[in-house]
Parts: structure tokens; sequence; C-alpha cells
């Protein structure tokens, strides 16, 4: 949503008050304006600070351009009360003029707005001019915090405007003691905290603007009592008190407070696009004079009151977007005045709801993501209605063959239909509304041909009818509608030649997706061609050097085709693109360098071809790939700004679709939300032919959320510099021929979720540290490799396995044997030296031989 910032602001009109002069004594007053007063110059410590705050804007901006500066008449020379965006008093009581006034919206434009934001401690000089009445620093690039002494200064400020800032934190208490403050404007900054209750302190405060920020919490009941405040987010000239309240787009996450019915007077409160809780109180009922109520998109709950449509004056009543209940069973009463309706997703049920037609001069109506079924009414038809949604129920049958003659004069411009059981063909009369501009019907059971009058709704912008069962060619009429941009038949069954459409067309979306085209690439499309998706077809042959003519594509989509032949090097002059999607075709030869050139790449899909050779090794100017981007997606909010239905107070958008990019990931083929595509960078080469080493380089691509590398014929080992990839969440390399341990640095990888690296030659420990040592990963993930360990797998290493254990010195069992060893072996040696040593001392002496008969006996003698 867009939030109205009024450039006419309550400080203009003040400070253009001031400036007016009465006319009595003329040729006196006269003479002293226009001689006298251009003499008093301002105090030269005000003038310093001024010329000082300049230096600060040129030291801060890196490429300074003075031809852009908007401050070049503040110069040393002359009094800073002649300088732009500088107002000094006219008292002629002084001798001197102070500034009372320093105004710089666009004042600060020195470079162009892609460069950085100046900090909010460039304001520092500012505060030293305490003579300060308004300071007006809206929509001027600054960041950071509100400085919060240097405010406290300036305590004759009246009137502060820093909306359309960045600044961040709380909102300082010392902007709540200023006791002259009236006017205090900080919209669409990134304000974070509570609203804070000091608020109450401003007792003259008029004007307040908060929307477009991300405060939380209640909204501070003193913000009911303040007793002059009259307008709250944009210039309005109430007299007797708050006509205007609008905290929309913040993250406010509170009950509604009953203290909303001190507002008589109120005609519009937003505050749509928040956290809301509760019920719609019941002390609105009080609002007598309430025209636009603005409560969509927040956590509201309870049946939706039916004293909500007893306002005589309500205008504007959206209350979709939130967990509010229906009751079929309330009456509600005729309504004749213009009036916008929007009960989306509020829990209606049954067919559509009777008492709708006694809205006669409803103009809007939104009842999309509800439970209503059965067939259109044919008096809905006849309620003259300029937009109509009913999108995501379960509506059935087919649309009128005739439509009344209001709707073939002019009147229906939105009509959505999307996301139903709608059957049979389109009516011819659909297209004959001059004033059609906007047809969403997708994601239904139509079927047959495209009306050959279609092209009769000239006023079409947009056109979706994705996900049904059209068939046959696309009317040539088609192409001739001169004001459509987004064009969508994706999913259908469409066939026969390809339309050919004008170079100067408008059209910047086309989606002919999962259809059944067949021959070469089409290459007449639109100058303005920003997303051309024309994969799920039956193309073949090579890609068109007319795609080069192509200037503004951002966003090419030719999967899921036959495409053959190589790569061309000419992709590189599509400077613009940002996601190029060629994967299941039949493409071979090498990966050219040149592709490695797009800066602004962010997603390439190049997997299921036959490509072969190395990965080109200089990754280096894929900036889209190294720095991580945070800003919306091109397209969808470019689509989507450029239809919005402007109501008289608040704008409410239109719902637009854009189909999901379909990539593997995870393992699984799973769609990334268009409106998300932004947060996502990935690149995939699987399950092609690509050899060599895995280059180093890939490291740097630090904004990678996905890196597919696997069924290849990659071998060496796996970079360490894949620690650097620091918003990788799934890395793999599977089905390779990769050797070498898994690096150590993969545990700083804290975005990590999966990693496969299944099916190759690599060894060593599984690393455990970090987020490898907290992923709970399927053991399949690292098979195949013989040489891998680790606690993921459930397989010890060598390093790990305990030394076996030393043999204890078993006493008990071994002394018996050696001692009887050694019995065995002693008692025979030793009988042998004891008869030795006997024979040699003479001990023992032998007998001398004689004859048996007379032999004697003698006893051993020891």
């Amino acid at each position: 949503m867009l939030t109205v910032t009024s450039i006419n602001s309550p400080a203009k009109k003040v400070r253009n008050s001031s400036m007016a002069r009465p006319c009595p004594l003329l040729s006196f007053l006269s003479f002293f304006f226009f001689f006298f007063l251009p003499c008093l110059s301002c105090p030269e410590d005000q003038k310093q600070a001024l010329l000082q705050f300049k230096s600060s804007i040129i030291a801060a901006t890196t490429s300074f351009n003075s031809s852009n500066f908007q401050l070049q008449s503040w110069n040393s020379s002359s009094s800073c009360c002649r300088w732009s965006w500088v107002d000094c008093n006219d008292s002629p009581n002084s001798t001197s003029r102070v500034v009372i006034s320093l105004y710089l919206m666009g004042g600060l434009a020195i470079y162009p707005s892609p460069e950085p934001p100046l900090p909010s401690t460039i304001l520092a000089p500012i505060f030293h001019i305490r003579s300060l009445e308004e300071l007006g620093i809206p929509y001027t690039n600054i960041q950071g915090e509100i400085p919060a002494v240097g405010f406290a200064n300036l305590s004759n400020l009246v009137r502060l405007y820093m909306d359309g800032n960045n600044f961040s934190g709380s909102i300082p208490p010392q902007l709540f003691h200023l006791p002259l403050l009236q006017y205090l404007y900080l919209a669409d900054n990134s304000l974070s905290g509570k609203i804070p209750e000091e608020i109450g302190n401003l007792s003259r405060l008029q004007g307040l603007s908060l929307p477009g920020n991300n405060f939380s919490g209640s909204i501070p009941p003193q913000l009911f009592h303040l007793p002059l405040l009259q307008d709250l987010s944009l210039d309005v000239s109430s007299k007797g008190g708050l006509e205007f309240l609008d905290l929309s787009d913040n993250d406010l996450s509170t009950e509604i407070p009953t203290e909303i019915g001190n507002l008589p007077n109120i005609s519009t409160l937003a505050l749509s696009n928040n956290r809301l809780t509760g019920g719609i109180p019941s002390s609105m009922q009080k609002l007598s004079k309430l025209e636009q109520l603005y409560l969509q998109n927040n956590l509201l709950t309870g049946e939706i009151p039916s004293w909500l449509f007893h306002f005589k004056g309500l205008q504007d009543l959206y209350l979709g977007g939130n967990r509010l209940i229906w009751n079929n069973s309330v009456k509600i009463a005729p309504n004749p005045w213009p009036f916008r309706l929007s009960l989306k997703s509020c829990g209606l049920v049954g067919e559509f709801p009777r008492w709708i037609s006694t809205q006669t001069g409803l103009d809007f109506l939104d009842l999309s993501k509800n439970n209503l079924q059965g067939a259109l009414p044919q008096w809905l038809l006849e309620m003259r209605l300029n937009g109509l949604i009913l999108s995501d129920n379960e509506f059935t049958g087919s649309l009128p063959r005739a439509f009344p003659q209001w709707f073939l004069e002019m009147r229906l411009g939105y009509l959505f239909l999307s996301s139903n059981e709608f059957t049979g063909s389109l009516p011819p009369g659909l297209f004959s509304g001059p004033s059609l501009d906007v047809l969403a019907l997708s994601r239904n059971n139509f079927s047959g041909e495209l009306p050959k009058n279609i092209g009769d709704a000239t006023s079409l912008e947009i056109l979706t009818l994705s996900e049904n069962n059209f068939s046959g060619p696309i009317p040539q009429s088609l192409i001739k509608v001169p004001y459509l941009q987004f064009l969508d038949l994706s999913r259908n069954r469409f066939f026969g030649p390809f339309p050919v459409f004008y170079p100067e067309s408008q059209l910047s979306y086309i989606d002919f997706s999962s259809n059944d085209f067949s021959g070469e690439v089409p290459t007449t499309f639109p100058k303005e061609t920003i997303y051309l998706a024309l994969g799920g077809n039956k193309f073949s042959g090579g890609l068109p050097l007319n795609l080069t003519n192509l200037s503004n594509l951002e966003r090419l989509e030719l999967q899921d085709n036959n495409l053959t032949g190589e790569l061309p090097n000419f992709l590189s002059q599509i400077s613009t693109l940002q996601v190029l999607n060629l994967r299941n075709n039949s493409f071979q030869g090498l990966i050219p360098e040149s592709i490695f050139n797009l800066s602004n790449l962010r997603i390439l899909d190049v997997s299921s071809n036959n490509l072969t050779g190395e990965i080109p090794k200089e990754s280096r100017n894929l900036v889209g790939m190294i720095r991580a981007q945070n800003s919306p997606s091109s397209i969808l909010p470019r689509i989507a700004m450029s239809y919005i239905n402007n109501w008289p107070t608040q704008e409410v958008p239109i719902p637009l679709e854009i189909e999901d990019l379909i990539v593997n990931w995870k393992n699984s083929k799973q769609g990334i939300p268009s409106d998300n595509l932004n947060m996502y960078t990935l690149l995939d080469l699987s399950n092609n032919q690509l050899s060599g080493q895995i280059p180093a380089s890939l490291g740097a691509l630090k904004a990678l959320k996905l890196l597919n590398i696997s069924r290849n014929k990659l071998s060496g080992k796996i970079p360490t510099s894949f620690g650097d990839l620091e918003n990788i969440e799934s890395l793999d390399m599977s089905h390779n021929k990769l050797s070498g341990s898994i690096p150590q640095t993969l545990t700083k990888l804290q975005q990590l979720t999966i990693l496969d690296v299944s099916n190759n030659q690599l060894t060593g420990r599984i690393p455990d540290g970090g987020q490898m040592g907290t992923m709970v990963l399927d053991p399949n993930y690292y098979a195949n490799n013989s040489g891998l360990c680790g606690m993921q797998i459930h397989v010890s290493c060598p390093e790990d396995e305990p030394p076996p254990p030393t043999k204890p010195q078993e006493h008990d069992h071994k002394e018996p044997w050696f001692l009887w060893e050694g019995a065995w072996i002693g008692y025979p040696v030793g009988l042998l030296l004891a008869i030795g040593i006997i024979f040699l001392t003479g001990y023992f002496t032998l007998p001398p031989p004689s004859n048996r008969r007379h032999r004697s006996q003698r006893p051993i003698r020891l």
C-alpha cells in the first residue's frame, strides 16, 4: 500500500501565510522592507552553523556533484537570510534577523538516489540555531536514530517535518517536551518501539503523522485527549477536533482502544496493516460523522457488528484480511449512496448474500477468500459496479452470455474471479465494455478458444487467464490492445502461430509457459518486456540473437523445452537480466565465461543439459550473487503500483499474481513466490557433464542461498573458500569425483541446512563444529564415500580408536609355572655339578681294578 503524504503540508501553508504583508503606509513600509531589512544580516554563529551543515553533507557524500547541489547559494560572502531554503524573521525591532525556518525538501539532491543515505549526525550543526521555529527535512535520504539531545535545544520549534526518510529506533522523549510544538510529521520512516505516552505533553499539537513505520504495542489513550489535535497524517482545516486519524502500516499489536469514541468529528479512521487484536469496539458507534473506515489486514476477531452499516455518510468500509465473522442472519438496511465494501476472508458461506442487492449505490465490492458457492446472480450485473473481486471462493457455473447495456457502454473496470470453479467458454460480450481495465480469471475450469473480439476491450491493461483449459490459437486482435501491460496465459493448451507483438507496445509482462507452442523461439516481443516466460512448451533450435533487443529484460524463462546448440555469448549483452532459467533442455558445449559478467544476475539455472568443460573461474562480476539484495522485486511492485484504485482518501492496492519460479530447492521442486524473488540467489549447474576442479572463486558469491553442482564429473578437492558462503542454505556436490576431506571451514555456515556430498571419493572426518554439528541430516547425504567417518554417519575415525590395552602381569598364575620349570631344569643340572665337584676335589676316588672274587667295598666319605 502506498501512504499518501501531502506535499502541500501545513508547513508550507504556515510559511506562506507568514510572508503575506499588509499594505498601509505603502511609501514608508516599501522603503523600509526593501532597503533596510535586507541590510540586516543573520547572526554570524547561525551562518557558520549552516555552512558547517553544508560541509557535513558534502563530506558524507561519496560522489559530490556541485551542479546538482541545491545549496549552492550558501556561502560566506552573503547573509544566510538570502539563502535558498532559509527564512529569517522580519522584526524591525531587532538589529539582526535570526533564522526561524529551514525547510530542505529536495534541498539535499546532490547525488543520484542509489547513493548511500546520509547519517543523522549531519544534523548536529542545526541544533545550535535555537531560534528555529520550523525545521523541514522530509525525503532527504537521512538514516539513523533521531538525535535526542540536539532537539532538546530547539525549544522554539513549532513545526517539525522529518517524514520520508529512514530514521530508526524509538522516538526520543525530548520531542515530547518541546512546549510550542504544533506539527510533528514522522511518517514513512523505520521508527520502532511504542508510541510514547508522553505524547500527551504536547498540549499545542495540531498535526501528527506516524504511518509507514514499525511501531508496536498499544495506542496510548493520551492521543485521544489532545485538545487542539486536528490532523493526524494529512492536511485538513478542521477547527472542531480531529477529523483524520491514520496509524496504518505499522506494527501495532493492541486492541482498538475504547477511547476512540471520544473523537466525534472524525471522518476518516485508518488503522490498516497492523496487528490489532480483539473486536471492533462498540464505542465507535459514537463516530456519527464517519465516512471512511479502514481496518483491513489486522488480527481482529469476533462478529462484524451490523451498526457499521448504519452510518449515513459511510463511503468506504474495509474489514478484509482479519479473523472477523459475518452473521448471515443479520439484516442490513438498504443504502442508495456511493459505497465501497471489502469483506475479504470474513467467513461468508453459502450463496451470494442477497442483502448486497439492496446496496444500490455500491461501487466496489470485495468478497474474496470466503466460502461462497453457487452461480453468480443476474442482479449482480445490474449493480453498475466499478470493481468486483470474488477470487478464492467456490463459485460454479458459466458466465452469462449476455451483458446489460450499461456494461457495454462503460462502468466495470476491475473483475477478479480467479480461484473458483467456473466452467464454459468466455462470452464475447465480456470484452465489449470499453472501460474494462483488469480481467483476472486464473485457476478455473474455463475451456474453448478465446473470443476473436478480445481486442475490443481497448482499455484492457491486465489479463490473467492461467491454469484453465483454454486451447487453440491466440486471437490476433489481442496484440492490438494499446494499453495492455500484463498478459498471463500460462498453463493452458494454446497452440498454433505465435502472436507477433508490436515492438513499441507497452506490454512488459508476458507469460505463455506450459502450453503447446512449438517451432523456434519467437523474437517479436515489445522492447518494454521485463518478464518473458516461455518454459514448458515445445520450442526447438537455438536461442535467437534478437533477444538482445529486449534492453529492459529482467527475467527470462525457457526451461523444459527442446532447445539445442551452445549457450551464446550474446546473453551477456542483456545487462538487466536478473533471472535466467534454461533448465532441462539439450544445450551443449561450454558455459560461456561472459555469462558470469552479468552483474545483475541473481538466479542462474542451466541444470539438466549436456554442458561440458570447466566451470568458469572468474565470478567476481556476478555482483547480484555477491551482495544480498533487500529491495522489493522489481517486477511485481512495479505493476502493482501502476494499478492502484485511487479512492478519495486512502489508496487500495489491486491484487496481482505472478507465477512462482520453480527451482530444485533442497532436493525437491519448489516454487519461489515472485513477490519475494529478490530474497533468493541461486546457482544450479547440476546434471551436466562438467569436469575439472571446482573454482575457489565460487566461494566469493556470498549472497548465494543455493549452490547445486551435483551429477557432473567434477574432481579435486572441495574449496575451503566455500566457508565464505555466509548465506548458503543448500549445498549439493553429490555424484561427482571429489576427493580429499570436507573442509573444516564449512562449520562457519550458520544458515546451512542441506549438505549433500554423497557418491564421491571423500575421506577423513566430517567436520562437527558449528552448524555442521547441529544439522540433522539424512546419513544418505554422506553415502558412498568409503573414506568418510564421523558422528554424522556413526562411523568412528581411526584416530578415535582407543589404543590396545596393555596385558597385566598375572603373578599368581605365572609363578607356579616358573617354579616347576626351574625345578625340572635345576635338579639335573645341580646333580651333575655336584658330582663334578666331588671328582675334582678328590673326595671321591674310583677303586682300582681287581679280581672279582676279592673285591672289597669301602664306604663313601663325604
